[in-house]
């Protein structure tokens, strides 16, 4: 792993050396994309390399060979194209002949442009022409302000804040878009044969799966990819995506888990809006608590994340992002049902109640109402049980920089499984053997923004956040009961040093957990208290080479001193080619009960072999981790497709050991002594194969190993090699097709070589292959339909439990999953926009 990080980096050096570049700027007149395009043309034209035009500045930046070429060859190519420069005037027969768009204002004032927003009306047709659309009358509806677009589709308007453009045209019905950014936007109207308008689709503001602009590596997991597939929960919003691995934890909960760089989901910190939610003992059933239907957008960073965050960032950071109450659509509903007996059901209102004042309020429930036992095992595959989920939010906008949100939450779930004649009168004795989950929680945070009027680049912002958790979970003859409350305090400060390539964001952060757990007659109690403080810096060094350099210093009242400082590089070998480089160290405190409820599941004694530290008698985690990543982008059918290839390494300074090998009856859990390590290397292409199909291959490696008590071994239950594909294929009447597949390679099993031969599992699983697909139908009127299907190859793991017929016997063991636990599943479903 380390030689290869090595030799890309000689081959990043090799790039950069290979010849000798000047950097130049120069100022130039332009006011739209079409602008931008023209003038970075003609700088390449006159031999400049790496051009970029920052339209908001009119300021080209780019790289020349002196022995080539000279600034004033390069200015002298822009002029002549139609834009002037502070040296050269553009022709006046060249600059009429501009589109009306770009008749920028010609004088010599070159200072920031006005803040206007820019953008184009296209008109599709059935076979996919597009045609500008002229006198489309847009209004700003926060503003009361209109305009029409000029003959060539193309509009400008003054833009100050998040606002809607209302839409209206004498051939078409009126609709809408919000508008969040001065971006240059695209407005792409689909006709059908009717010649009436079906969808109103915004191009130039969608998110991208995988960002070429953030310094991060960094995911994107907008409603387009999140609407590929059922996506009930958070757990369930990957399954387009080959980064991010899920897995069902045990054989009876239910209970998906997540990993990331190879790692378990409590080595990557998940937040909602940049905010700590589910942490501690709420942090393994978090995944399942935030519905699918009230995210808007994921954001997964590989990696470290930033220190504004705080320190417990180490294989990556999750953040989502919720249904915001400025919606296009006042009213959200959708509906969700399957082959198993599970129903689900998602309500969000929104509502404008006057310019500054807006609110949303977001519904859930969900229930298992049949028993099933597809592979007659006598357990259920999975529990029975309901969720209800309920969130009330509310914004503040004045228009003159002041911004406050705030968010109430609650959760309760209510599950019961194991063995199919299981009820809750036999809790807790050896009648039937039965899980019951309890699990309540509840979270309120607020945010207070403010961006200084006369200095649009400096703002401070305060997070405030509350949380209360409660667990009472029986597995078998095991009580698990645990509470949790929390406070969370941030404050921002985000200003400039001289100028906007030099940025900065500092602050101080607090974090109070008290946190009690009762589980085999012991009480364990913890109390933390981290005052906090960090200073991150963004030093635009080119157009082409950045760099985020973060450290935050923590002080916990249990471990002292915690210093964590992280890197960031981004480098722009060419408009096409980006490199970036990543490392930092994360910190976390491990939660053994928690992070392990698989374990519960099973006869096997919880044994902790203590150093004589605090919580539970074990150190706290301590890791690096590195890591590279490639990025190719190209154009095929005229749409934007990419090539990645990334590689990290993790190491462990200090790390929890769960031990499953020393004896079959036992889990332990130790202080690392020796090494842990995860390295994994991916490859991915997204690739436009036709006009309307796309497609996404991927191939990642893993090597993820621990010095346990009897040897270095890798991580059991765990696939090295992991091979993956979906394709999107969509139809312009609506139709569109998802379907995935992945192979998995044999995973470690645990050692169970001491029970009865009967009674053993093969040192490793097979290799196997999954299948999902998903038809959705987009009608007129809102409605979308979807039906699909999930593991069609029907391919299940044929042994889920070791003496599933002696439950209460010390050989018992549900905790080994390593395939698919439930066989083919059929779903269906609607989503309904008002």
């Amino acid at each position: 792993m380390k030689n290869i990080l090595f030799v890309v980096l000689i081959l990043i050096s090799i790039n950069i050396h290979a010849q000798t570049l000047t950097p130049i700027t120069f100022h130039a007149k332009g006011d739209c994309e079409m602008c931008k395009e023209r003038i970075e043309e003609a700088a390449k034209k006159a031999g400049a390399k790496n051009v970029h035009y920052d339209l908001s500045k009119q300021l080209v930046s780019a790289k020349i060979d002196a022995q080539k070429t000279t600034l004033d060859a390069v200015e002298k190519s822009v002029a002549d194209a139609g834009h002037d420069t502070e040296k050269f005037k553009a022709p006046d027969e060249v600059y009429s002949k501009l589109p009306d768009c770009c008749h920028y204002i010609r004088d010599n004032k070159f200072s920031k442009a006005p803040n206007l927003l820019r953008g184009l009306i296209l008109e599709e047709n059935i076979n996919g022409k597009m045609t500008p659309i002229p006198n489309v009358t847009i209004k700003d509806v926060a503003n009361n302000f209109s305009i029409q677009t000029n003959e060539k589709g193309g509009f400008e308007i003054p833009y100050e804040k998040p606002t809607f453009f209302s839409l209206s045209h004498i051939s078409f019905n009126k609709d809408s878009v919000p508008v969040n950014s001065t971006e240059f936007l695209t407005i792409l109207l689909q006709h059908k044969a009717n010649n009436k308008l079906e969808v109103v689709t915004v191009t130039g503001t969608r998110n991208r799966y995988l960002s070429s602009t953030s310094i991060n590596n960094q995911l994107n997991l907008g409603v387009k990819e999140l609407t590929k597939a059922a996506c009930c929960n958070l757990s369930e919003s990957f399954e387009t995506s080959p980064s991010v691995d899920v897995s069902y934890s045990d054989a009876v909960t239910g209970i998906k888990q997540i990993q990331l760089l190879g790692l378990s989901g409590s080595y990557t910190q998940t937040i909602t809006e940049n905010t700590p939610e589910f942490r501690g003992i709420s942090s393994n059933m978090g995944f399942s608590f935030i519905p699918g239907p009230w995210i808007e957008n994921i954001q997964v960073t590989k990696g470290i994340g930033s220190v504004i965050n705080g320190y417990e960032s180490i294989a990556g950071q999750i953040n989502v992002e919720l249904k915001k109450p400025n919606q296009k659509s006042p009213l959200f509903v959708n509906g969700y049902i399957n082959q198993m007996g599970r129903l689900e059901g998602n309500i969000v209102s929104s509502t404008k109640i006057n310019d500054k004042w807006s609110t949303a309020t977001l519904l859930h429930g969900n229930g298992v109402l049949l028993k099933n036992d597809m592979n007659n095992d006598g357990f259920l595959d999975i529990p029975k049980g309901h969720q209800l989920n309920i969130a009330n939010r509310w914004e503040y906008v004045n228009g003159k920089g002041l911004n406050i949100h705030w968010i109430l939450k609650a959760v309760s779930d209510r599950r019961i499984g194991g063995e199919s004649d299981f009820t809750k009168a036999d809790k807790l004795t050896t009648k039937s053997y039965g899980v019951l989950l309890d699990n309540d929680a509840f979270n309120g945070t607020a945010k207070i923004g403010y961006i200084f009027p006369e200095k649009k680049h400096q703002s401070i912002g305060l997070i405030l956040s509350g949380n209360y958790s409660k667990i009472n979970n029986i597995f078998g003859l095991t009580n698990y009961k645990a509470k949790q409350s929390g406070f969370y305090g941030n404050l921002i400060y985000q200003s400039i040093i001289g100028n906007d390539n030099h940025k900065f964001k500092t602050g101080i952060s607090f974090v109070h957990d008290n946190t009690s757990e009762n589980v085999f007659a012991k009480q364990y109690n913890r109390n933390e208290n981290v005052p906090g403080g960090f200073f991150e810096y963004t030093f635009t060094a080119t157009p082409q080479l950045s760099f985020v350099a973060g450290i935050r210093e923590d002080y916990h009242n249990d471990y002292g001193w915690i210093t964590t400082p992280r890197l960031h590089v981004k480098f722009d070998a060419t408009d096409n080619t980006i490199f970036r480089l990543a490392a930092g160290t994360g910190f976390r405190v491990a939660n053994i009960f928690a992070d392990n409820t698989n374990a519960f599941i099973s006869a096997r004694k919880f044994i902790i072999d203590p150093s004589g530290k605090t919580d539970y008698g074990l150190a706290p985690e301590k890791a690096i981790n590195y890591g590279i990543s490639f990025m190719q982008k190209f154009k095929t059918h005229n749409k934007e497709s990419h090539f990645t290839i990334d590689a990290y390494r993790t190491t462990f300074k200090q790390q929890t050991v769960v031990d499953y090998d020393q004896n079959p009856q036992e889990i332990h859990f130790y202080d690392l002594d020796g090494q842990s390590f995860s390295n994994t290397i991916m490859t991915e292409l997204n690739l436009n194969v036709l006009k309307n199909l796309a497609a996404r291959m991927a191939y990642r490696y893993l090597d993820v190993q621990t010095d346990y008590k009897k040897g270095r071994m890798q991580k059991p239950l765990q696939s090295q090699h992991r091979a993956f594909i979906n394709l999107a294929y969509e139809l312009n009447n609506g139709w569109s097709i998802d379907y995935t597949t992945q192979w998995l390679s044999k995973k470690r099993i645990p050692f169970t070589g001491s029970n009865p031969q009967n009674l053993q599992m093969n040192a490793y699983s097979p290799s196997y292959f999954q299948m999902s697909a998903q038809v959705t139908k987009k009608l007129n009127n809102g409605l979308e339909l979807y039906l699909g299907g999930e593991n069609l190859t029907n391919y299940r793991q044929k042994h889920l439990f070791i003496d599933e017929k002696n439950p209460f016997g010390q050989h018992f063991d549900g905790s080994l999953v390593w395939g698919p636990a439930l066989g083919a599943m059929a779903y269906f479903g609607f989503r309904y926009n008002l």
